[in-house]
């Protein structure tokens, strides 16, 4: 498995924080605070994401969460101890 990142450590959004656009890829979301995020031209909330636990393969132990984009791959986030920040990573096997 290859996993692709820079590590910068970038700021969370909020959902109000989106374009009118963005806003309509993430049409199930209410609350207005959740925690949101661009990758790629893309934007995701965190709720899209499986918590990676400790059974998890050794690859994903530093992430704490992902989203699968296919069977193969996929988009890694792992958030700072204040819950402010974020890095994110592909993956592909």
């Amino acid at each position: 498995m290859k996993i692709y990142t820079n590590h910068h450590w970038r700021k969370l959004l909020y959902f109000y924080e989106l374009t009118d656009k963005e806003k309509r890829e993430l049409d199930w979301i209410e609350d207005d605070t959740a925690s949101v995020f661009r990758y790629r031209g893309n934007v995701y909330a965190l709720d899209e994401f499986m918590r990676i636990d400790k059974t998890a393969s050794k690859e994903f132990q530093d992430w704490h969460g992902y989203s699968s984009d296919s069977y193969f791959s996929g988009v890694l986030v792992k958030l700072s101890e204040d819950g402010e920040e974020y890095q994110v990573a592909i993956y592909i096997s």
